[in-house]
């Protein structure tokens, strides 16, 4: 699936919650489901500063694809890297360095989020993109 496909499935899925304590639930319930990472990744190297909670990213690539693996010490920031992953994750360096990301705009995220864990939003998309970039710089080695 591509980047845009994936972003018009969740808002579909946060669509059907009108109210903002289903969405953060539905939010929690996708932090849940992210794979256990390995404990060896829980070190400042795969630490994104910005955030209030503590957020661990590390990714590789695999067939051209960036696979990316992360973890939270906080359910919300848990699920909001779960977003993240589910759109980014098995997706090229270009497409992860070209999206816009306008989903989070579109399911209301950014606005019902503290101004701390907003700029752990940006902080997370960041380095994810850091990260593709590195990927697609190898690349053209």
């Amino acid at each position: 699936m591509t980047i845009e496909e994936i972003e018009n499935q969740l808002v579909e899925e946060f669509g059907l919650f009108d109210d903002w304590m289903d969405k953060y639930n539905y939010l929690i319930e996708m932090g849940k489901s992210l794979p256990v990472i390995d404990e060896k990744l829980k070190t400042d190297r795969y630490l994104i500063s910005g955030c209030q909670s503590k957020v661990w990213v590390s990714a590789e690539m695999k067939d051209g694809k960036v696979i990316f693996k992360a973890d939270s010490d906080a359910i919300i920031t848990k699920g909001v890297i779960s977003l993240l992953i589910r759109v980014l994750s098995n997706q090229t360096p270009d497409d992860i360095i070209n999206a816009n990301l306008s989903f989070l705009d579109k399911i209301g995220l950014k606005e019902h989020l503290s101004p701390t864990r907003s700029n752990g939003l940006t902080s997370m998309i960041k380095q994810m993109k850091l990260y593709a970039l590195a990927f697609k710089a190898k690349m053209s080695k």
